[in-house]
Formats: C-alpha cells, structure tokens, sequence
C-alpha cells in the first residue's frame, strides 16, 4: 500500500509539470537520460536488501532494479502524486511508494524503516531546489555496508560551446539546473562520514554517477 504525506509548494509544481508528461516521460526521456541503466547494473542489490528511490517518479528505475535484482526490497518517494499514479499502476504490490520531500522525509514513518541498504537518486537533484539538503538527507539513510548511488547531468564541458548553451537553455524550461559544484559537495559528506567515494564521468561530461559507500 502507498503511504501519501501532504502536498508541498514544489510538490504542486512538479504535479502542475507531470499533469500531461507524465503518459510519455519515459518514452521521451530515454534519449537524454543517460547513465541510468549503467547505475542499476552497479548496485549489487542481493535478494533481501532494501533498495530506496528518491524522486522515483514514474517507477522506470524501480522496475528495471526488480528485474536485474531479484527479490530486492523496493521502496520509492516522490513530491508528485501525479507521477507516483504512474508508478503505482506499474510496480503495484511490489513496491511501497510514498509521496513526500526529499528534503526531510521521515523514513521510518513513510516505510517502516530509518535505514536502507541501497539509496538512488537519479536525476531528481538537478530538478529539487534544495538539493544539497536532500543529498545529505540521503547519505544519513544508509545502513551499515550501505552505498548510495546517484546519477545526473554532468557540465556538458566536452560539448561544442553554442551545443552547451543550447541544451543548458533546454533544460531550464524544465526547471532542470545541473548541479556544477556536486563533486565539491560529495567530497565533503564522505569525508565528514567517512564514505568510500567513487565518480564517473561520462562522455562529452554529459553525465556524472557517483556512487558514497559506507
């Protein structure tokens, strides 16, 4: 059963975004979400372990962590109703969803549980306007030999300029900003946790996973 927190400003928002685009976001966003698959794959998720969303949306990730990783534990939150329809309707009973902010959700009210073994953000922080709270929020959720693992656009720094400026312009009419000083901020939660730390770039700099182990 999905657990349903109260609607926020932002949640609103993103409803008002998804409203439409929601019946072909998954088709569209294929072609220019890169590095998803190559996350997933990486998780190491063994039958049992607790796998957590942040900012699951439509439930695609989920879907495909069931199907490489079998019998993981499934959990996914969203700040969009709007979104999480579409992912009720597609993970149904094999997954507990529930709406609320990334910033400051309470787990253990949400999901029953304070800690998770695996925690995915995928390019949910570029679109959250206090992501540096949520990232930090994250990395508090793991469990022992816990990872969390993110990926997101990258600084486009391997495009032709006119090509950079074109798709940051894009983007920003989907209130996406790619988040330039992640690393910086990555760095510091590993050290103040002491997290084993672990970056890739991805080709032109088009995207960025990383992955903070405990």
């Amino acid at each position: 059963m999905a657990s349903i927190a109260p609607a926020t400003p932002h949640g609103a928002l993103m409803d008002a975004v998804y409203r439409r685009q929601k019946y072909i976001y998954d088709a569209t966003r294929k072609y220019y979400l890169f590095g998803r698959d190559g996350l997933i794959a990486g998780l190491e998720a063994a039958p049992g372990m607790t796998v957590l969303e942040i900012g699951c949306g439509t439930g695609r990730n989920l879907d495909r962590i069931a199907c490489t990783w079998p019998g993981a534990r499934l959990h996914g939150l969203d700040i969009s109703d709007e979104m999480l329809s579409v992912a009720r309707n597609r993970l149904g009973t094999n997954c507990t969803l529930a709406r609320g902010d990334a910033t400051d959700f309470d787990a253990a009210a949400l999901f029953g549980r304070a800690t998770f073994d695996r925690v995915v953000i995928s390019y949910a922080l570029s679109m959250i306007p206090q992501w540096r709270e949520t990232l930090t929020h994250a990395a508090s959720l793991l469990a022992p030999g816990g990872s969390l693992h993110i990926v997101d656009f990258g600084d486009f720094g391997g495009l032709p300029s006119p090509l950079r400026l074109l798709m940051q312009g894009w983007l920003r009419r989907f209130h996406v900003s790619p988040r330039e000083d992640l690393g910086e901020l990555v760095s510091g939660i590993a050290a103040e946790r002491n997290l084993a730390l672990r970056t890739l770039r991805g080709r032109y700099g088009y995207f960025r996973r990383i992955t903070l182990r405990r």
